[in-house]
C-alpha cells in the first residue's frame, strides 16, 4: 500500500449529511498514479516510490533522458512526478497503478500544495499589524515603524516581519477528513479548503500511514522491562532474612565454643557438654584444697592450674586434681 496520490484541484462546492446540514467540500481529481520508479535502500539509501500522474496531456516537449526514465512503466512522459512512502512488504514493481480507493471515507489525510501568489504586500496585509491613528495630522498609518536597536545589535534581526512576497509558498492543511472516493470518476471530495488556485497540482497523504517497519514498535514490553528488575530484588531479600532466621541458633553454639579458639568443631562440641556439668563437682573440689594450702603454695597452685586446661583439655576431670595433691604432700615433708 502507498502513502498517498498526486491530485488536481477543481474546485469548491458543499454536500449534505444524513441531518441535512451543509458540508463545504474541495473536489480533487486523484489518480491514476503510475509507478515510475522504485527506490530501495540498498540503491539509493532509502524506499520510497516515485509517481506519475496520468494525465490526457502529457509533457509535450520531454527530452531523452526522461523518455528513457518513462520507457519502464510503459507511459508517456508526465507533468508531475512525486515521491510517497510504501510498505516494503507488499509486491510493486514499474508500471502498477494506484487509484482513489485506496482513501476510505471518514479517513483523515494531509493535503500539501501551493498557495495562492498575492504579490508584494505590507506589513498589516502580510502580518497583520494593527498601525498607526487614522486621524489628520498622525503622520504614522500603515508603515512598519522601528525595526530594531541602533547601538546594539546594531543590525536588523532575522525572522524581522516586514513587507515582502506574500503567497505562492509550499502549505500543508492537515487533518482533513474524505467525505467521498469516486472510482469510477477518479473523484476525492475533501471537507473544508486545500491551499492553491483551480488547477494546481496537490498530494494527498493519509495522516495515520506507517510504513511496516517502524511498526515493530510493537515490542512495547520494553517500557516492563525495567519492571521487572524490580520485581527481582524483593526475591533476592526474601532469601536473605531467611539465612538469617537459620543462622540465629548457630550464634548460641558459638557463644559455647568461643572459649575453645583453634580447635575443630567436632572436638567443641563433644567436650562443651561434660564441661557443663563437671564444673559443679570441681567448685567444691577447689573449696576443699583451698584451705589446706599455705600462702606460698597458691602462687603455684594459680600458676600450674591454668597450664593443665591448656595441655589436658582432653583429660577426664577426676585426673586433674591428682597431680597437685603429691606435689603438695612432698612440699611439707
Amino acid at each position: 500500500m502507498v502513502e498517498g496520490l498526486i491530485g488536481r484541484k477543481i474546485g469548491m462546492t458543499q454536500t449534505f449529511d444524513e441531518t441535512g446540514n451543509v458540508i463545504p467540500v474541495t473536489v480533487i481529481k486523484a489518480g491514476p498514479c503510475t509507478v515510475i520508479q522504485k527506490k530501495t535502500k540498498e540503491k539509493d539509501g532509502y524506499s520510497a516510490l516515485q509517481l506519475g500522474f496520468v494525465e490526457e496531456m502529457g509533457n509535450k516537449r520531454p527530452s531523452k533522458p526522461l523518455i528513457g526514465h518513462y520507457s519502464k512503466s510503459g507511459i508517456p512522459p508526465a507533468k508531475v512526478l512525486r515521491e510517497f512512502r510504501f510498505r516494503e512488504q507488499e509486491e510493486v514493481k514499474e508500471g502498477d497503478q494506484f487509484f482513489v480507493d485506496i482513501f476510505q471515507v471518514g479517513d483523515r489525510v494531509c493535503v500539501i500544495g501551493t498557495s495562492k501568489g498575492k504579490g508584494f504586500a505590507g506589513v498589516i496585509k502580510r502580518w497583520g499589524f494593527h498601525g498607526g491613528k487614522k486621524s489628520h495630522g498622525s503622520m504614522f498609518h500603515r508603515a512598519p515603524g522601528s525595526i530594531g536597536a541602533s547601538a546594539f545589535p546594531s543590525r536588523v534581526e532575522k525572522g524581522k516581519k516586514l513587507p515582502g512576497q506574500m503567497g505562492n509558498e509550499r502549505v500543508t492543511v492537515k487533518n482533513l477528513t474524505v467525505i467521498e472516493a469516486d472510482r469510477d470518476n477518479n473523484l476525492l471530495m475533501i471537507k473544508g479548503a486545500v491551499p492553491g488556485a483551480s488547477g494546481v497540482y496537490l498530494m494527498i497523504k493519509k495522516a495515520d500511514f506507517r510504513p511496516e517497519e517502524p511498526k515493530p514498535e510493537r515490542t512495547k514490553p520494553e517500557p516492563l522491562k525495567p519492571e521487572s528488575p524490580e520485581a527481582e530484588p524483593p526475591k533476592a531479600e526474601k532469601p536473605e532474612p531467611e539465612s538469617k532466621e537459620a543462622e540465629q541458633p548457630a550464634p548460641e553454639e558459638a557463644k559455647s565454643e568461643k572459649p575453645e579458639e583453634g580447635k575443630p568443631v567436632e572436638e567443641k562440641t563433644e567436650k562443651s557438654k561434660p564441661e557443663e556439668s563437671k564444673p559443679e563437682k570441681l567448685e567444691p573440689e577447689q573449696e576443699k584444697v583451698e584451705p589446706l594450702e599455705s600462702d606460698q603454695v597458691e602462687p603455684e597452685a594459680d600458676r600450674s592450674e591454668p597450664e593443665q586446661p591448656k595441655d589436658e583439655p582432653s583429660k577426664p576431670p577426676d585426673s586433674e586434681p591428682t597431680p597437685p595433691q603429691p606435689a603438695k604432700e612432698k612440699k611439707k615433708e
